[in-house]
């Protein structure tokens, strides 16, 4: 038979493991990250500034929701106008990187190589490292304690949980999209299927009735 811990064991390892979890939330909002879908529309450009320490590591990831063939261009450069990343026509990429200079970065999406379809874009991005979850855990020497273990374990699958939500509700935006654009173009041409057959019926009872009909005898 297995022994059961103490109900007074059990109570103070909550109490200890309480102010942990509540740190570990507080702490979660600590690292400054941008997350936002907006529409671009055709022949357009919209940039978005930062600034940013040296340094710095950040990281942009972006996806393209809907519009057209589902692809845009995407360029950042650094405060001097230099260009440090640059792609054309891109489903969904991601770049990181690590500041040399301080100052503004700018961070571009470009539709101008299309004339008629706007776009809508979802973008993150993620700016420095994060930090401990617990304060000590920078400086420390000592391994770390049960709970404390514990408290990293739930914040990494937090993290992992929270990722998979992103991804997984671009993917279901992004299908949902693609599936009214195919009801959109099959409704069409079922309309127009229908049209065409109506001409067709209508052309050859105009043609034909009149042949079919018995000819009239003369008294």
């Amino acid at each position: 038979m297995r022994s059961r811990a103490p109900a007074g064991t059990l109570a103070a390892w909550r109490r200890r493991l309480l102010p942990l979890l509540l740190l570990l939330l507080l702490r979660a909002e600590v690292l400054p990250c941008t997350q936002l879908t907006f529409e671009l529309p055709d022949s357009a450009k919209q940039c978005f500034h930062e600034e940013v320490e040296q340094g710095v590591k950040f990281t942009l990831g972006y996806q393209v929701i809907s519009g057209g063939h589902y692809d845009v261009d995407c360029f950042i450069e650094d405060p001097h106008g230099k260009t440090i990343y640059k792609e054309t026509k891109k489903q969904y990429d991601s770049f990181f990187h690590q500041t040399e200079i301080k100052g503004i970065y700018k961070f571009c999406f470009s539709n101008e190589f299309s004339t008629f379809s706007h776009k809508i874009v979802f973008f993150d991005l993620l700016i420095g490292d994060e930090p401990p979850i617990l304060p000590e855990m920078g400086n420390r020497v000592t391994a770390l304690t049960q709970m404390e273990s514990a408290c990293v374990t739930i914040h990494e699958a937090l993290k992992t949980v929270i990722d998979s939500q992103t991804h997984y509700r671009l993917r279901e935006a992004q299908d949902r999209n693609r599936a009214d654009d195919l009801n959109e173009r099959v409704s069409y041409w079922s309309v127009g299927e229908t049209v065409i057959l109506f001409v067709f019926f209508c052309f050859g009872r105009g043609c034909f009735g009149s042949r079919l009909q018995p000819p009239i005898k003369s008294q």
